[in-house]
């Protein structure tokens, strides 16, 4: 005797293209979810009200014009590098690897500093560096993208270990540059002539951060979605071997992605330097080589939506920070309402791609 089949409870399925409102309100319900939820957790751990604690997240991030344009200049630092991995990702190549191409393209700038005729007139200085630091980071990408080419490499494994050996080479250099002899850090560079950094603009110390990024941000914009290189990446991207059949140069175009890929990681690399700490250690990159990964998912490669992400990653970072000094906590407690509200949001997408029905509902809609 055939027992009935049960019906299951849930029945997921594929959503097909939905408006952008629709996925902005999706995304806008997880964060109002997380924030409601975070304000328990608040409450019952710290018994402080909730509203006064995200009200001191928004005074750590944007409170004074200091600190609003620290903000601006570290979100210019991560979107700059979630450029440099956005190529890379559509192509499914997963560049794991951006923490090294930040920290070699930091050592070129710092090099240049150091060792370029102080006579040199300091724009041209920035030129020069900006070059070295886009040559040395699509060095460093280089390697993976052939090996990958050419004998098929877990890129995965292979840019990630490639962050361990330009973590080595930058401590060398560190020690090789060590200013004063014993403190083990370089220091800050040329701060008496400030030859090599980046000038005011407009007033503003970081002006020129947020107009190269600016640049950039369009350049790799318009590089995907509307030049032959772009379309390359994404047929590439989606199969290997529909770019063959359509005569594509897979080879050339895995190389030539991931040089393009580690240059301009490079060359937030050369932000870091010449544009902010103007010096160069082993936490150059601050793990935010690894951060920017859920900013360039989270905006599916939109250069545009990788701003919005990365500046709101940014403003829960400097947040979280200032809860924990404002009120005597532990790092971990601010760190714990960060990665609550970075979880909602990446499940969030799970609802954005599928849709989700109760049993019975799809007879209903059969029905009708």
């Amino acid at each position: 005797m055939n027992a009935e089949k049960k019906e299951p409870l849930f029945r997921i399925s594929k959503r097909g293209a939905i408006p952008w409102w629709t996925s902005f309100g999706i995304r806008l319900i997880g964060l109002l979810i997380a924030l409601v939820l975070c304000a328990f957790i608040i409450f019952g751990i710290t018994k402080l009200n909730p509203l006064k604690v995200y009200a001191t997240m928004w005074n750590g991030a944007l409170g004074t014009n200091r600190r609003s344009w620290v903000t601006i200049r570290d979100t210019m630092m991560m979107l700059c590098i979630g450029l440099g991995l956005a190529p890379a990702f559509k192509m499914k190549f997963w560049n794991i690897g951006a923490e090294g191409q930040v920290l070699v393209g930091g050592i070129a700038a710092a090099a240049c500093m150091l060792y370029l005729p102080k006579t040199m007139p300091n724009w041209l200085a920035l030129v020069i560096m900006f070059c070295a630091s886009a040559l040395a980071g699509a060095v460093w990408g280089f390697f993976p993208g052939f090996c990958k080419a050419m004998i098929n490499t877990n890129e995965t494994l292979f840019t990630l270990m490639m962050n361990y050996i330009a973590i080595r080479l930058t401590a060398f250099f560190v020690a090789k540059w060590e200013n004063p002899y014993g403190s083990n850090t370089v220091g800050i560079i040329n701060s008496q002539s400030r030859f090599g950094w980046f000038p005011k603009i407009f007033g503003q110390q970081y002006a020129l951060n947020v107009i190269l990024v600016v640049v950039l941000t369009i350049f790799i914009f318009i590089y995907l979605k509307y030049t032959k290189h772009g379309f390359e990446i994404a047929v590439v991207g989606d199969s290997e071997n529909t770019a063959r059949y359509c005569a594509m140069d897979v080879k050339k175009v895995i190389i030539r992605t991931m040089m393009l890929s580690g240059a301009i990681c490079g060359i937030a690399g050369f932000l870091v330097v010449s544009g902010a700490s103007h010096t160069i250690s082993t936490e150059t990159a601050g793990g935010r080589g690894f951060t920017t990964i859920i900013v360039t998912w989270m905006s599916k490669f939109n250069s545009f939506i990788m701003a919005v992400v990365s500046a709101f990653l940014v403003f829960l970072e400097k947040g979280a920070s200032e809860i924990a000094s404002q009120y005597n906590l532990s790092d971990y407690i601010s760190n714990v309402v960060k990665g609550i509200i970075l979880i909602f949001l990446l499940g969030s997408e799970f609802f954005v791609n599928f849709k989700v029905r109760l049993r019975g509902s799809h007879k209903k809609e059969v029905t009708k």
